[in-house]
């Protein structure tokens, strides 16, 4: 099983895929060599990313992330403020310290080679590492794989497609489907929530599970308020101007407006605060992936602001339906928008957030399956073509687009008793195929789409 903590983790913008997850290869390919006592051989270190890495790695930060892991930084606890000094340290200086404890030289235009028109098997998100001694000779090289979320998969050179290293704890209520789930809930009484944090507690607590929870909804809540008073221009060629700020000035300032659509401004607001945080390099919630890191914190401030008797105990439940949904995404298709486009990131976003939505407003389990499955069923198709390579267009709207979308589809499964023709299970593997027919250009390559329809300056 995938925890729901797999599924919602702290990390950096201004992409899980792109940025989380090179940080963690890059970090685990010299912590490999520390453990193996060669950190202190090593003369140099040589680091490629190809396919989707390659193509709009630049405009997603991949390669300041390598250059952080390489440093022995991790998204979690990476210091946001220190980012660009660092990294202009490293390009100035020509000098890297590997893990904090080992310097060596590092040419950045040789040693960090981005291949725009080279993938690697398996997974269009991969990326190579190589560690040499004074004579030259190979130390250690590791092939990693992105494939989403900010999940890493490290290549064991047998040829087979890297596995996701499977937890083999033993959970009380196993399920890998919706239908599955669907029978646990049946056969136990329980609701998603309670069959969920049932299965987190064979890894800890229920105090623990609470508590991290909560520490994710914390982090929810300061990522939209710093996006709320953040101003200025994103970074990179586009130089799009921040309108969260703007917008929750003119919100905050309208006591007594009348317009009872109102709510959604204050939707659409969470969501562009939390992509905006996340396009400028902020601190932000995978959920489940950067590029769709808006959409579950939106829901969530629309739970707890606008909907009666919001509670703790209600934001921890919404988190758990929302993870049990990620899990079935992730088990059953793909959450990377290398792989299959953006229904993979927004799309299973929207899923999950229409899934919370309806678990904490009172809904059975197959209401809370069909809220999910609306949700998905109307992003199949969506695809991944951010203009220049960077998150900002169409992303951060669409995160905006897809938190309405998913009040929208959580308020049609609860006026309704559950029944419905199309399951999850039946969007999930159309979702999935849907992916492997898109061209590779709309699949997060900036080669198709809008990033080659819109001119960048």
């Amino acid at each position: 099983m995938i925890s729901v903590f797999d599924l919602f983790s702290i990390g950096i913008g201004p992409s899980s895929s792109h940025t989380v997850g090179p940080m963690r290869a890059a970090r685990q390919f010299v912590a490999g060599l520390a453990d193996d006592r060669l950190l202190s051989e090593t003369v140099r270190v040589h680091a490629q990313l190809f396919g989707s890495l390659g193509a709009t790695g630049h405009g997603h930060g991949s390669d300041r992330a390598v250059l952080l892991g390489l440093e022995g930084e991790s998204p979690e606890t990476v210091d946001t403020d220190t980012v660009d000094e660092r990294v202009d340290r490293i390009y100035d200086t020509a000098t890297i310290n590997l893990l904090a404890a080992h310097p060596i030289k590092f040419d950045t235009k040789k040693d960090l080679v981005l291949h725009r028109r080279r993938s690697l098997p398996f997974h269009p998100n991969g990326m190579m590492f190589t560690a040499e001694d004074a004579h030259g000779h190979v130390l250690r090289e590791r092939t990693y794989y992105s494939v989403g979320g900010g999940f890493v998969v490290n290549d064991d050179g047998s040829g087979d497609a890297p596995p996701i290293k499977r937890d083999d704890t033993p959970v009380p209520h196993p399920f890998s489907t919706g239908a599955q789930l669907l029978e646990v809930t049946n056969a136990t009484g329980m609701s998603i929530s309670d069959v969920m944090l049932a299965n987190e507690q064979a890894w800890r607590t229920r105090e623990e599970v609470v508590d991290g929870l909560l520490k994710i909804w914390n982090v929810m809540r300061e990522c939209v308020d710093a996006g709320c008073h953040a101003t200025g221009r994103l970074p990179g060629r586009l130089q799009v101007p921040r309108r969260a700020a703007t917008m929750y000035e003119k919100l905050s300032h309208e006591r007594f407006a009348t317009d009872p659509l109102r709510i959604m401004d204050w939707v659409n607001l969470f969501a562009l605060a939390v992509n905006e945080e996340n396009a400028g390099g902020g601190r932000v919630v995978t959920a489940p992936t950067n590029g769709a890191a808006g959409i579950v914190p939106a829901v969530l401030h629309y739970y707890w602001r606008f909907m009666p008797g919001a509670t703790d105990d209600g934001i921890v439940r919404f988190l758990l339906t929302a993870g049990a949904i990620g899990v079935l995404f992730k088990e059953n298709a793909s959450i990377s928008g290398a792989e299959v486009g953006c229904q993979g990131e927004v799309g299973s976003a929207c899923s999950m957030a229409a899934a919370g939505l309806t678990e904490v407003a009172g809904g059975t389990p197959e209401q809370v399956e069909n809220a999910a499955e609306i949700a998905m069923e109307h992003n199949l198709g969506l695809t991944c073509d951010p203009v220049g390579g960077l998150v900002q267009i169409p992303c951060i709207e669409r995160n905006a687009v897809a938190s309405i979308k998913a009040i929208t589809a959580s308020r049609l499964s609860l006026r309704g008793d559950g029944e419905h023709t199309v399951s999850l299970d039946k969007v999930i593997k159309t979702m999935r195929d849907t992916g492997a027919d898109m061209k590779v250009k709309y699949k997060e390559t900036a080669r198709g789409g809008l990033a080659v329809n819109v001119i960048e300056c």
